[in-house]
């Protein structure tokens, strides 16, 4: 794994009558998002920076937490993000074209198996023992 995956971010939480409206001004120019708990609004804050940071691998320089200026009632934290892991559990899906004997085609299509998905466990087997 690499460190240059692991990144911190500082948010901002601005409380709303219900919940948190959760601003990341680090991220596209200031990306926002929202929760109805304080945790559920961290934690959508690190959905969104995986979000827009997933096709990435140069990453927006984090502001300090100290530079971040907010009103009274909002408060600012860090969170952070491991992108490996991220990109691992919030697989994008790409169409890709393969090459299989036919006779396998029927008798897969024969048993009803799902080709895409047994690529993708031999995929995941051979690559990540």
């Amino acid at each position: 794994m690499s460190d240059k995956n692991i990144l911190v971010y500082p948010i901002i939480l601005h409380p709303e009558n219900s919940g948190y409206s959760v601003e990341v001004p680090d991220i596209d120019g200031g990306t926002w998002t929202q929760g109805d708990t304080m945790k559920d609004a961290i934690l959508m804050a690190i959905d969104a920076i995986g979000i827009m940071l997933e096709d990435k691998s140069e990453y927006p320089i984090a502001s300090k937490l100290e530079d971040l200026i907010v009103k009274n009632e909002d408060i600012k934290t860090v969170v952070s993000i491991n992108l490996d892991e991220y990109r691992r559990n919030n697989p994008k899906t790409v169409r890709k074209s393969v090459t299989v004997p036919e006779y396998l085609v029927k008798l897969g299509k024969e048993q009803n198996l799902n080709f895409s998905a047994i690529l993708t466990n031999a995929l995941k087997e051979r690559l990540e023992s």
